[in-house]
């Protein structure tokens, strides 16, 4: 039963991704990234990772999209933002497409080992991020979060009138 699912929910995940590339309606495109951020969850649960699960639902199918959808009601739907074709541009997202081909394949052979019981230890529990995060990788976490107070600080002047604008 568990394996069915996980097929249903990985072709829900490719569909809804397909389709979010094939339209051209960007609030279809949102519900379609909300569906795929969704079953996304639901295969991190399958895999024995709740607390990434529910990170990723709460966080990217409600919080990130919450931003999207804000995004999507500024542009104006009849235009929408059409981007200048340049060769540049075609030759570097035709390099990311092999890179992610690349990396889509090392983790298909990671699954595989991990199916096949050669695998280390599962990762996706709560004690077992937050040991990694407040031992092994504390520097770059304190760091992110130096970051991400800087760009709070940054989003807030920007957005901060002048006295003589008001």
């Amino acid at each position: 039963m568990g394996t069915l699912l996980f097929f249903l929910l990985g072709l829900l995940c490719v569909g809804s991704v397909l389709g979010m590339i094939l339209s051209r309606n960007q609030a279809h495109n949102a519900l379609l990234l909300v569906l795929s951020f969704a079953s996304l969850g639901g295969l991190f649960g399958l895999l024995d990772a709740p607390f990434i699960a529910a990170v990723q639902i709460i966080i990217y199918a409600g919080a990130i999209m919450v931003l999207f959808i804000f995004v999507i009601m500024m542009v104006n739907l009849k235009e929408g933002i059409r981007p200048e074709r340049k060769v540049w541009t075609i030759r570097l997202s035709a390099g990311l497409a092999v890179f992610l081909l690349i990396e889509l394949g090392l983790a298909v052979k990671g699954t595989l080992a991990s199916i096949r019981g050669e695998a280390g230890p599962a990762i996706g529990s709560p004690t077992e991020l937050g040991r990694l995060l407040f031992t092994d990788y504390l520097y770059p976490f304190e760091i992110t979060s130096i970051l991400i107070i800087a760009a709070l600080v940054g989003a807030i002047v920007l957005v901060k009138k002048k006295k003589d604008e008001r």
